[in-house]
């Protein structure tokens, strides 16, 4: 098999050839068909997330076919497509994971940080946290769906159920939130980079009745807001403007420190919470209403052998929407060929 290796923290990922991985009891192996490439693999390889496994195979969006299972897996998964999420394996036993909330675990495993990922053409998984995917589907349109689209779900639930929502950082969760809230009759407002007109039309077309820079103000209050970009500085800025009572979700796992600011901006019972991984519930929900509502996922191909060259594009933000590796071996036909979007309905 071929993976694409970090081997040092801040150090471009290596090609390596590796054996094939057995799955163990439990597990799965999976030939990788695409995977999706999120900002949160940019904390790890940057080491803004301590402790990876090193040396590591990063990608926590991962779509692939089961071709060999462990003992205690019904072999009849192989065949099957599958999605691979952020959050790889839970002890199962904690207070969190006893207590319905198995994304706060103790012990829990990360695909991508604390277990090798989908920059590969193989990967092994928990099988269950492999969640069954339309056998029909674009592989690469559905990648997208594993992390940004989970995670956005889980910031969207946490945001409530009000009507004006401001999504802060433009990027691959806010592209497919903001079709979901357009469908359920909600309001988007989208704050993106000062003066990045393309981001902002790109959100206006999908959906949001507003776009602006992250520091101008919308034009009515909201009822929340959710900050996708990493961006400590946006905290204050969200909580500006929400209305009394609004809340303000902070959707990713890594932020730059938040500045100090008035506690005026707070009150008024005005909430700041954070989301912290997923849980299956979530990729049930998620992937269910995914389907239902026909969201179309916008992509950026790039080779397996190309993913620095995806990580520095989407450092630079040089493409809208989400950018995803696929394995020659395993590109489909007519897919978009390196570099070149293309959008795709699941």
């Amino acid at each position: 098999m071929l993976a694409m290796v970090l081997e040092e923290i801040g150090k471009p990922l290596v090609a390596v050839e590796r054996p094939l991985p057995e799955p163990l009891a439990g597990e799965l192996r999976l030939r990788v068909e695409a995977c999706a490439v999120c900002r949160t693999d940019l904390h790890v390889v940057d080491g803004d997330l301590p402790r990876p496994k090193l040396p590591l195979v990063p990608g926590h969006e991962i779509v692939g076919v089961v071709e060999a299972v462990g003992t205690g897996v019904d072999p009849g998964r192989i065949g099957w497509r599958v999605g691979v999420p952020w959050l790889g394996h839970t002890c199962r036993t904690c207070f969190y994971c006893r207590s319905n909330a198995e994304n706060l675990c103790d012990a829990p495993l990360f695909t991508g940080y604390t277990r090798d990922g989908g920059f590969a053409t193989h990967v092994v998984a928990d099988q269950d946290y492999a969640f069954d995917l339309d056998p029909f589907g674009d592989p690469v349109s559905l990648a997208p769906l594993l992390c940004a689209g989970l995670i956005g779900w889980r910031s969207l639930k946490r945001a409530g159920d009000g009507r004006r929502i401001g999504l802060y950082g433009f990027g691959a969760a806010a592209h497919i939130i903001t079709q979901i809230c357009a469908r359920q009759g909600r309001q988007v407002y989208a704050f993106t980079r000062a003066e990045d007109a393309a981001g902002q039309r790109f959100a206006l077309d999908l959906g949001a009745i507003w776009a602006g820079g992250s520091d101008e103000v919308p034009p009515e209050p909201l009822d929340a807001a959710i900050i996708f970009a990493p961006v400590g500085t946006l905290v204050p800025a969200a909580l500006k403007a929400v209305r009394k009572g609004g809340r303000v979700v902070c959707g990713g796992i890594h932020m730059s420190d938040i500045p100090a600011m008035p506690y005026a901006l707070l009150w008024g019972e005005r909430e700041l919470v954070s989301v912290a991984n997923l849980t299956r519930e979530d990729a049930h929900e998620f992937l269910a209403i995914a389907a239902e509502t026909g969201v179309r996922t916008h992509t950026t191909v790039y080779p397996l052998e190309d993913a620095n060259a995806a990580i520095a594009d989407l450092r630079a933000g040089n493409f809208n929407g989400a950018a995803v590796l696929v394995p020659r071996q395993t590109r489909l036909d007519g897919s978009s060929p390196a570099g070149a979007s293309n959008g795709q309905t699941y």
